[in-house]
């Protein structure tokens, strides 16, 4: 993949290789969110001084931006290593399917149905979502528990486009996706945000809490997901069909 942004380079094969490795580090910072520079040369096998000058020409060309590092809480104490994140410019050389056209849409149907037929619209797209995570997590048992539904969750949205994680949060499960395919149009219109959430607690069952979006800035949309003591449980939606 060439991203876009990155400066025209004569087609020598350092040169080449060199952009390889750019873009590889890009797509791992999209897929696992912000990372070191440590953390990037153990996953490419690259030297700390190799992995430091690709990242400085990425954030030199605006891609990458450095930007405090997300606290685990098996980290010791110590000053933080510097994490690296992605820049809208950055974002922006991945695929975002037509945003331009899906923003015009919602105008419109802002203009002439209101605020309700965009949340219609928004309620709609999540359940169809829903509907693709679905059987993911139900595969793994009524009995797993909220962990592991959330792990299962996340493996489900990764495969349609997501890129999402896990991580144990103090109180609960933490489903943190690294891409947004609509994060663009969603920064205009947080209807699908919204609808996003319920989905989730739709499909997991248990009532869930966004914690931040990358419509809204952030640099990765986080939903934490309650131990079970904390949560309250939500009655899964279901549709007049399977009601008769």
């Amino acid at each position: 993949m060439k991203l876009a942004g990155t400066s025209a380079a004569p087609s020598t094969g350092s040169a080449l290789a060199a952009d390889r490795t750019r873009d590889a580090v890009a797509r791992l910072i999209l897929e696992r969110g912000p990372q070191s520079a440590a953390d990037l040369a153990d996953a490419l096998e690259l030297s700390p001084a190799a992995i430091r000058r690709h990242l400085d020409a990425l954030v030199a060309e605006g891609l990458l931006c450095e930007g405090r590092p997300r606290q685990s809480p098996q980290r010791g104490r110590g000053r933080p290593a510097r994490s690296y994140a992605l820049t809208d410019a950055g974002r922006n050389a991945f695929p975002h399917g037509y945003d331009d056209l899906a923003t015009t849409a919602l105008r419109y149907l802002l203009d002439t149905g209101g605020e309700a037929a965009v949340k219609a619209f928004a309620d709609h797209r999540a359940g169809a979502l829903a509907d693709l995570l679905r059987d993911e997590v139900a595969a793994v048992g009524p009995d797993a528990s909220s962990a592991t539904r959330a792990e299962a969750m996340a493996g489900s949205l990764s495969a349609h486009g997501y890129a999402a994680t896990t991580e144990t949060a103090a109180a609960g499960t933490q489903i943190c996706q690294h891409h947004c395919p609509v994060a663009h149009v969603a920064a205009e219109f947080p209807q699908l945000c919204e609808a996003e959430t319920r989905a989730f607690e739709n499909v997991l069952g248990t009532y869930v809490q966004r914690l931040a979006t990358i419509a809204h800035g952030d640099g990765v949309c986080t939903t934490h997901v309650p131990a079970p003591h904390n949560a309250a449980p939500i009655a899964p939606k279901i549709s007049p069909e399977e009601s008769l």
